[in-house]
C-alpha cells in the first residue's frame, strides 16, 4: 500500500510528465511520485484541470476536499475498474429485503457497541473509574439483538453513544465539560475534533472500498441518499472507537490538542492549520500500526483492517459467511 498526501497550502496541482507537481502560491514546487499514492486530502485552495484528474482515475487515486473548517466537503471518485454486476445486484437485494438489511445493519452496530465498551474497559483498567458508564452500555447494547427496524436499531445506537460521551469528562484529563454530541455545526472544541476526525475515518473508508467491488452508494444501517457514500458511513461505524476516538483521547491527554488548537473567535469551530496537521500525520501513523490477525496468521495494519472489512462484507453478500463486524480483543 502506498501513502496519503495532505495539502495544507494554497497553490496548484498538475500532471507533470510521469509523475505530480504541486506549486504553492509561493512558486515552489513540489514533485510527488505518483506511483506512492494512495489518496489525496486537499485542505486548502486548490487548482487543477481535467488532464490533471484523469491521470488521477488512471492510477486509482481518490481525492477528498476539506473546507475552511475542515468539514469534509466531498471526495474525486475515480471510475471503478472492479465492476461486478452480480455484486451490485447481491447489495440492491440486501437492502431491499428488510430482513437481510437488518441482520447487517445490526452487525454493524453490534460491532461499533463491543468497541465503545472495549474502550471504556480500557480506560476503567487504569484508573478512570467509568464502570457506571460501562454498565449502561452493556444493558443498551443486549437489546440490539431484538431490533426490528433502523430506527428502533439507530435509537438504541444514539443512546449508546450518549453514555460513551458522558463517559469522555473522565477518560479525557483536560476540562472539556462534553455534554453530547452536535454536529450541523459543532458547538465546542471536542464536537469539532470529532466531526474532523470521523470525516477522515470516513473518506478512508471511501478509499479502502474503492479497492474492492463494492458500491459505495448502497448501505444497510444508513439510508442510502444522493450526494453521499453511505455504505462508508456503515463500515466507519465499526472503526470510528478503535482509530477515531483513541486517537482523539491520546491527542488530548497528551495535550497535543487543547483549546488554543482552535479559533476561539468563531465558537471552536476552526481548527488551526497546525493543529489539523498534527491530526493528519497521527492518524496515519496510527493506521500503520499492526495487529496480529487472528483469523489470517499475520501482521495487518488498521488500515488494511478496513479494506479487510469490505472484503468481509463481499462474502456475506454472495453467501458464502456469514458477516461479523470487526471487534477489539486486546
Amino acid at each position: 500500500m502506498g501513502q496519503s498526501f495532505y495539502v495544507y497550502n494554497n497553490g496548484d496541482l498538475r500532471r507533470k510528465d510521469n509523475t505530480l507537481q504541486f506549486t504553492n502560491a509561493e512558486g515552489e514546487k513540489k514533485d510527488i511520485p505518483i506511483e506512492r499514492i494512495d489518496d489525496i486530502y486537499v485542505m486548502a485552495e486548490m487548482t487543477f484541470n481535467s488532464t490533471f484528474l484523469s491521470y488521477l482515475s488512471q492510477y486509482g487515486i481518490t481525492m477528498h476536499f476539506f473546507n475552511y473548517y475542515n468539514y469534509y466537503t466531498g471526495s474525486f471518485y475515480p471510475k471503478e475498474k472492479l465492476l461486478a454486476g452480480q455484486l451490485l445486484v447481491k447489495q440492491v437485494e440486501h437492502y431491499a429485503d428488510h430482513g437481510r438489511r437488518m441482520v447487517l445493519a445490526r452487525k454493524f452496530i453490534e460491532a461499533a457497541a463491543d468497541n465503545i465498551y472495549r474502550n471504556l474497559r480500557y480506560y476503567n483498567g487504569r484508573g478512570k473509574d467509568v464502570s457506571g458508564y460501562m454498565s449502561e452500555v452493556n444493558d443498551l447494547r443486549k437489546k440490539i439483538p431484538g431490533t426490528e427496524s433502523v430506527e428502533e436499531l439507530m435509537g438504541i445506537e444514539g443512546n449508546i453513544r450518549k453514555q460513551y460521551y458522558a463517559a469522555w469528562n473522565v477518560i479525557i484529563d483536560q476540562e472539556i465539560h462534553f455534554e453530547k454530541r452536535v454536529m450541523h455545526p459543532p458547538d465546542n472544541m471536542i464536537n469539532s475534533l470529532i466531526s474532523f476526525v470521523n470525516s477522515m475515518i470516513y473518506a478512508k473508508t471511501l478509499s479502502e472500498i474503492y479497492h474492492t467491488q463494492l458500491n459505495p452508494t448502497i448501505s444497510y444501517l444508513h439510508e442510502p441518499g444522493a450526494r453521499r457514500f453511505s455504505l462508508c458511513l456503515d463500515v466507519s461505524e465499526v472503526f470510528k472507537p478503535l482509530i477515531g476516538d483513541r486517537l482523539i483521547f491520546s491527542l488530548l491527554n497528551r495535550k497535543q490538542i487543547t483549546e488554543d488548537s482552535f479559533t476561539k473567535e468563531l465558537n471552536f469551530l476552526h481548527l488551526k492549520k497546525e493543529a489539523s496537521a498534527l491530526i493528519s500525520r497521527e492518524l496515519e501513523e496510527r493506521l500503520k500500526k499492526t495487529i496480529m490477525h487472528k483469523e489470517l496468521g499475520r501482521q495487518v495494519s488498521y488500515q488494511y483492517l478496513i479494506r479487510l472489512e469490505a472484503y468481509k462484507l463481499i462474502k456475506h453478500l454472495i453467501g458464502e459467511k456469514e458477516y461479523e463486524g470487526f471487534k477489539i480483543w486486546w
